[in-house]
């Protein structure tokens, strides 16, 4: 039996990407933990961040490197198609699932602005949750299911986040209590 090289890409694990939307503002939030296998590699990485003059938040859960190629891809297409974050998001992910290089990228983005949050995927999807909370990585079902259930009974899209950030992290040992935390509000 073989050994998984060193550049296995399933031997690197450890992202829990959260977005909460509700009322008028949208908070993305996202651990710092990179492990490789059982060991955590870093602890405060920043997994989201702003684009396009920070008008959208995005963050990202698999592979750093092509997350940052994403990111820069998404950049470009934000560019393009100014103040229309869904099509941005489709012609990102016509290009991710259609060209050769970037369909070796093994990444999920969260992205949102202050109207629409967006999962984009390798596989060419685009979707848009159905309850204002969607999340992505090792500890993604986790800190989803919490915010679901604090969604009806805490007004506070923040502290909803905070707090099932906090219960992905005590539940998924992929996940850590490091966040980032970026937030958007409409006007």
């Amino acid at each position: 039996m073989s050994r998984p090289s060193s550049t296995d890409a399933t031997q690197w694990r450890g992202t829990t990407i959260l977005a909460v939307r509700k009322g008028d503002t949208v908070v993305v939030a996202g651990d710092g933990q990179v492990s490789f296998g059982p060991t955590v590699m870093k602890g405060n990485a920043k997994k989201v961040r702003r684009l396009a003059d920070g008008q959208v938040i995005a963050g990202f859960a698999g592979s750093t490197a092509d997350a940052f190629a994403l990111f820069e891809r998404l950049e470009a297409k934000l560019e393009q198609y100014p103040s229309q974050l869904a099509r941005a998001c489709v012609e990102l992910a016509k290009d991710w699932r259609t060209d050769r290089y970037l369909r070796k990228l093994d990444a999920m983005l969260i992205v949102a602005d202050t109207t629409a949050t967006f999962v984009l995927t390798g596989a060419g999807d685009v979707l848009e949750p159905e309850h204002g909370v969607v999340a992505v990585g090792s500890g993604g079902n986790y800190a989803s299911s919490a915010a679901r259930a604090l969604l009806d009974y805490e007004p506070d899209p923040e502290i909803i986040t905070r707090k099932a950030m906090a219960i992905a992290a005590e539940v998924c040992i992929y996940t850590n209590e490091n966040l980032t935390i970026e937030t958007l509000t409409a006007k």
